[in-house]
């Protein structure tokens, strides 16, 4: 007898559901595609290649508006619809990376559910809890 489930895993498409190109996630912040590479080679932001020409993409997800980009501590709501990059992202990657996560293993353990944190950890991280991700992620050891 086995605990397993025996439903099948969700894709990394069905965790993450929108998916950037780099020229799209440029374009949503207001800036080049050379800045974005540096957010990617920085390890701000994760992604993998798929799709039917395997481009790099990035959840669309990772980008929330301004105010939330530190959700600890949050501004308030402007009109203006800009974005950036969820700040929490970074530390968090590191730590998965440490852990010996790939990327494609960062992304679907940042958005599929996790038993510990009671919902998806890139959830947690929008409610500014940063230090409870990480302290689950090291936990993957």
């Amino acid at each position: 007898m086995t605990d397993r489930d025996p439903s099948p895993r969700p894709t990394l498409d069905d965790l993450v559901g929108e998916w950037l190109t780099l020229p799209d996630v440029a374009e949503a912040l207001g800036t080049d595609v050379g800045k974005v590479r540096r957010i990617v080679q920085e390890r701000r932001v994760v992604g993998v290649k798929r799709g039917e020409r395997t481009t790099f993409q990035i959840p669309a997800r990772f980008l929330v508006p301004l105010h939330l980009v530190d959700p600890a501590n949050a501004g308030r709501p402007d009109e203006s619809g800009r974005v950036g990059v969820l700040s929490s992202l970074q530390g968090t990657i590191v730590v998965l990376t440490d852990v010996g996560f790939d990327d494609a293993e960062i992304l679907e353990w940042l958005f599929a559910p996790h038993a510990e944190l009671g919902e998806p950890p890139f959830d947690t991280l929008l409610s500014g809890h940063k230090a409870r991700v990480r302290r689950v992620a090291q936990s993957e050891l």
